[in-house]
């Protein structure tokens, strides 16, 4: 048998067991099999598959009329089927429907459990959190991946399916609910509720308590002060954006070059215009010189290369040299339509 299919069994017998729905389910199934028996004891010519069929076909109300009962006990029977099970299947059906909005509110008020794999954590909850989901979704590579938001919200801020809440701070129990150790980025953004230092504070301190429980997990971090980004280093963040450091290089950019901050702005962005990406080098392109991988790529894919990424080192750069040799593993900084 399959293995998801044997995981989704699963997955749904401990569902049953957690919410109480066996003992009745087991109630009804009773209640079917001595239908079936009871209907092909009495009625001739009914045998113990018809009488199962039949039985299912009454406690549902569908009624097909292909077997009627003519005898006194098959009659008692149909009777006892009509009115008992009937309440019975409808008592299951309203638990279901019962257990089911109230998983649909715990996970509205961020009290749900997120078993995800490969999915992004945001943490904190502002305008910038709600313009990085916007940039997530308008990309077609995480369009549809799992985001996983630990805020102190009331409820769930935005209408997004793949969007999953968790309601408090950032603390072993809600990374545990978030599914961490499963994700393959964590966000941590500041609280715009606190002061510039005790804004970074927090952050810094998010991320310590992240890289502790998932060590594994890349992490950028939002910083005011540029002061503060050591501290993010020793805690072994793998990106920190400084805000302000941005946004002064990009108003001192605009005054220098009018317009260099609408380009800028255009790269940056994933609904509308060219984008930055980082793609992996095409196998065909193995062993040539960054100048000939530049020329194809124009000539080939409508893209600009702009730098690339070692694989061996990690180490990006920016513009090399015309005969510096790429390989496979590599990874290519390009400006391109779409990914």
């Amino acid at each position: 048998m399959n293995v998801r299919i044997i995981t989704y069994m699963l997955a749904a017998w401990r569902f049953m067991r957690r919410e109480n729905l066996l003992r009745m389910a087991a109630i009804v199934a009773a209640m079917v099999v001595a239908g079936g028996l009871g209907i092909a004891w009495f009625e001739p010519g009914v045998n113990l598959g018809d009488g199962l069929w039949w039985s299912v076909v009454t406690l549902t109300t569908v009624g097909y009329g292909d077997i009627s009962p003519a005898s006194t006990g098959g009659r008692v029977i149909a009777v006892l089927i009509m009115l008992l099970g009937i309440g019975l299947l409808g008592m299951l059906s309203a638990t279901l429907a019962g257990v089911f909005v109230t998983n649909r509110m715990r996970e509205y008020r961020g009290m749900g459990r997120y078993p995800l794999s490969g999915h992004i954590i945001i943490v904190e909850w502002n305008h910038r959190a709600r313009a990085v989901l916007q940039e997530l979704r308008a990309d077609r590579k995480t369009a549809a991946t799992p985001v996983v938001l630990i805020a102190e919200c009331a409820e769930k801020p935005v209408d997004d399916d793949n969007l999953f809440f968790v309601r408090g701070v950032v603390d072993e129990e809600t990374l545990e609910k978030a599914g961490v150790a499963q994700a393959s980025t964590v966000i941590v953004l500041g609280d715009d509720s606190l002061e510039a230092t005790a804004r970074d504070a927090k952050v810094v301190l998010s991320t310590l308590t992240i890289e502790n429980i998932a060590p594994d997990v890349y992490t950028v971090a939002e910083l005011v002060d540029e002061r503060h980004a050591r501290h993010c280093r020793l805690a072994k963040v793998d990106e920190v954006i400084v805000g302000s450091e941005l946004s002064s290089h990009l108003i001192a950019s605009a005054a220098i070059d009018h317009g260099v901050s609408t380009v800028i702005s255009e790269l940056l962005s994933a609904r509308r215009g060219n984008e930055l990406y980082r793609v992996p080098l095409p196998q065909e392109m193995d062993g040539l010189d960054f100048l000939d991988v530049i020329i194809r790529m124009k000539k080939e894919r409508h893209s600009i290369v702009i730098g690339l990424r070692r694989g061996d080192s990690g180490e990006f750069i920016t513009n090399p040299a015309g005969d510096c040799r790429v390989r496979t593993g590599d990874d290519l900084l390009v400006i391109a339509p779409d990914r």
